[in-house]
């Protein structure tokens, strides 16, 4: 396969489960996100707790020429999750039937490939392995994020408003896979 400038040839993304040796990979790739989109919004204070929180069911990597190059994260829905409730509402279902898609990322000079969406499949794989409905919200203003998952058929739930501090209101655009 060639890369979209047509130059030299690339290996595909693999898609696989993130072991503890990929976790220093992914705080150094988290950083470069941060630094190029302001995701996340609020830099963690120990980002590999971040990657890594108590309700995390799975998290996968993609790797690129040898590289890890992208990553998501599934976990149970928290306290903070809108979309679980918003997706009940609609849909009669319990919240708990639900599992949230999160900490999806992609290293900017890997983008225009298809690794946020092969990262993105493998975990509604996992959610619809384990009988869940895979759920997921994102800051409003991240557009590109947002087109992602409506080119990918997620539906939008609803746009609410969360407050993230004493002195931070933050507006998320919350999704629902499709089926």
């Amino acid at each position: 396969m060639e890369s979209e400038s047509g130059s030299e040839p690339t290996a595909l993304s693999v898609v696989r489960p993130r072991t503890g040796r990929d976790l220093g990979d992914c705080v150094h790739l988290l950083a470069e996100v941060h630094e190029h989109d302001g995701y996340p919004v609020n830099w963690p204070r120990r980002p590999g707790g971040w990657l890594s929180p108590p309700a995390l069911l799975g998290s996968w990597v993609a790797e690129r020429d040898g590289r890890v190059v992208g990553h998501v994260g599934l976990s149970r829905s928290g306290a903070g999750d809108a979309a679980p409730g918003l997706w009940s509402a609609r849909t009669g279902v319990a919240p708990d039937a639900t599992v949230v898609v999160s900490r999806l990322f992609v290293a900017p000079s890997a983008r225009g490939h298809g690794t946020g969406a092969l990262l993105m499949a493998r975990a509604v794989a996992e959610a619809r392995g384990r009988g869940l409905h895979p759920v997921l919200d994102v800051v409003a203003s991240d557009t590109a994020a947002a087109a992602l998952y409506e080119r990918l058929g997620w539906e939008l739930l609803g746009t609410v408003e969360q407050r993230w501090g004493p002195q931070q209101k933050v507006a998320v655009r919350c999704y629902a896979a499709p089926g």
